[in-house]
């Protein structure tokens, strides 16, 4: 399809760290009779329906629905999975043909053609919801069906990155029967054409999978059904698992239960699975606000914050400081912010603040997310909070809510800062600018940044040799540290803790981090 960058092949091997001895965590064997593998996660979805999802949601659609590619069999550039075959067709790359594999049918035995695909793409942008997914297909514009089987995407420009947005969950395949054409659907039900079916769905608390005996993919289950628990914190997670009561986590792992799992822990039937991660967090500036609107209070925050303190204090060094939205071991990689700022410096930033005239306390309210992304994020904003308070520069308040009411309030611009997370849509720093500038982004608060969006992200994305895009994104990522609208704090990894007789974790993340169920068995003998 198109050529990788070296770097990016690197960062996708999985490295794995067994932390006991003799039990073959990682060896492949056969599921057994003992029920569904329970995995367990402090991140539940805000939605079942893929048009409305641009956030960890997709970890559920991932197993239930299928997308046109999908990453088969560890690769790190997408390949077939309800398609047969996609390619470029044209030298520009601003025409793409996928071909579907005869046959396919949703999990209710309805048929799955080319213009079921058109009408699920279609669908995301008609209904445009705000923070959506309708941003990743600002390069699409029309979808042409050929008989049953063919589906041609034109592209307004040229994307060498159109295949990633297809792998993509967002662009999750859905029955034109049961998902309206111009709203969300609202019954709490599936119907997809993954791997699993959804046989039950209590919000907050559970999803129930089952094999899906329509599947037609790459993907080969290994066990023949997974129940999803989520949890509202690490603690209460990792105690699960400890009492046997599910079988794997994934996602919110807290620093403790990490740093005590790699010293051994007390108990020794729980092996600890590492693997290289992309995933970022940062901080969000609202425009719209009094004070996060202004320039110099955005530099002063960025001057003071110490992503040192942060990682140690908070995440006991199983986080690294970020300095730039591109996180280290892709292409382009900067660390801009420290290059720009340096050390934290409260001199530095009281003088940022008076030559805008500002010789008051900045009043700042941040907001952050209580059950999204683990444990320590609000020990990590109490740290904030004391850093840019003990500056005297700053009056800080915190504020919270749960993941779904969060979401609905940052699209609706009510927070003056708030905190994100992000597990790229896929492994490409593309993915690290473009979902955050222009007026309709992932964040909700339009962003227009013309030099990024108009000219930097076009280039970039003619380039389908992706070694090639290295000054292009060097350059966007100066203009976000000029603009200072968003400020990187730390980039992380994935952990999965699981219990002895659970096979397959090393290889159960795809190349954005997701999880794919299929992967985990249970083993029958030792």
């Amino acid at each position: 399809m198109f050529s990788r960058n070296r770097s990016l092949r690197q960062l996708a091997t999985i490295a794995s760290i067994s932390l006991v001895t003799g039990c073959g965590i990682l060896s492949s064997d056969s599921s057994g009779d003992k029920g569904p593998i329970v995995v367990g996660t402090t991140s539940s979805p805000s939605t079942l329906d893929p048009a409305a999802a641009w956030d960890n949601s997709w970890e559920l659609f991932r197993n239930v629905y299928q997308t046109l590619l999908n990453y088969p069999d560890g690769a790190t550039q997408p390949g077939p999975d309800a398609a047969q075959n996609c390619s470029f067709t044209d030298a520009a790359n601003r025409t793409y043909r996928c071909v579907l594999r005869d046959g396919l049918t949703f999990s209710n035995g309805d048929k799955l053609d080319a213009r079921a695909v058109k009408y699920s793409i279609d669908r995301i942008k008609r209904i445009n919801v705000s923070g959506g997914p309708a941003g990743l297909l600002g390069s699409l514009d029309r979808v042409q069906v050929k008989g049953d089987r063919e589906v041609v995407f034109h592209l307004n420009e040229a994307d060498a990155t159109f295949p990633f947005v297809l792998a993509t969950p967002a662009m999750s395949i859905v029955d034109p029967a049961d998902y309206p054409a111009t709203e969300l659907r609202k019954d709490g039900k599936i119907t997809g054409s993954g791997p699993y079916t959804l046989e039950s769905y209590e919000e907050g608390k559970q999803a129930r999978l089952v094999g899906n005996s329509h599947y037609k993919g790459y993907a080969k289950r290994k066990n023949n059904a997974v129940t999803i628990r989520y949890f509202q914190d690490s603690t209460s997670m990792v105690n699960a698992l400890k009492d046997r009561k599910i079988d794997i986590t994934y996602r919110g792992l807290a620093a403790s239960d990490i740093v005590s799992l790699q010293s051994g822990g007390n108990d020794k039937t729980i092996q600890l699975v590492e693997n290289s991660g992309i995933e970022i967090s940062y901080l969000v500036f609202n425009p719209k606000d009094p004070w996060a609107g202004k320039l110099a209070v955005r530099k002063a925050v960025a001057q003071v914050v110490n992503r040192d303190a942060i990682a140690h204090n908070v995440y006991k060094d199983t986080v690294e400081p970020l300095y730039s939205m591109v996180p280290a071991g892709l292409t382009g990689h900067t660390t801009g912010f420290f290059d720009h700022f340096g050390n934290p410096s409260t001199s530095k930033a009281r003088k940022i603040l008076r030559e805008a005239g500002i010789t008051q306390r900045v009043p700042l309210t941040l907001w952050y997310t209580v059950d999204r992304y683990g444990s320590e994020t609000a020990p990590e904003f109490r740290e904030i909070k004391r850093q840019l308070e003990d500056s005297g520069l700053f009056q800080v308040t915190l504020k919270s809510r749960p993941w779904k009411t969060y979401v609905t309030g940052y699209q609706k611009g009510e927070y003056p800062v708030f905190g994100r997370g992000w597990f790229p849509d896929f492994p490409d720093p593309d993915n690290y600018i473009a979902p955050f500038v222009g007026n309709q982004n992932a964040l909700g608060t339009p962003y227009p940044a013309p030099e990024i969006t108009g000219v930097l992200l076009p280039q970039s994305r003619r380039e389908s040799d992706r070694a090639n895009v290295v000054k292009q994104f060097e350059q966007a990522q100066q203009v976000l540290v000029d603009d200072a609208r968003l400020l990187p704090l730390w980039q992380g990894k994935q952990f999965l803790a699981a219990s002895e007789e659970i096979s397959g974790g090393e290889r159960a993340l795809d190349p954005s981090t997701i999880m794919m169920m299929w992967e985990l068995s249970r083993k029958t003998s030792w």
